[in-house]
């Protein structure tokens, strides 16, 4: 049953995280930032975000400055669902490399 709630109210942070992205990247042309999975500890005290850069080469770049305004990001998102949740929970952000990795696979098997 937790598990259920835990699910729910990771795809509610990940559609809202995403749209905050699309906003505050949209005045930083060529660069697109997706939220690709969230995870949320069983408390809903911690949420993880990984997030997909476009350009990849820009990744550390945003991601540092995500970090750094870590905290105007949780107060949009607790303005966006503040009747949703009673706690906003602790941003945690990381890179998903995925695509880089499916990429270099691509690359290798067609050597």
């Amino acid at each position: 049953m937790q598990e259920t709630r835990q699910n729910k109210i990771a795809r509610m942070f990940q559609k809202e995280l995403s749209l905050i992205f699309q906003q505050q990247t949209r005045a930083m042309h060529g660069v697109m930032v997706s939220v690709t999975r969230v995870k949320v500890s069983p408390d809903l005290g911690v949420c993880t975000a990984y997030l997909s850069v476009f350009p990849s080469e820009k990744g550390e770049e945003i991601l540092k400055n995500v970090n750094a305004n870590a905290k105007t990001i949780r107060f949009e998102l607790g303005s966006r669902v503040r009747h949703q949740v009673r706690v906003i929970p602790e941003l945690r952000f990381f890179i998903d490399d995925s695509l880089d990795y499916i990429d270099r696979i691509d690359e290798l098997l067609k050597q």
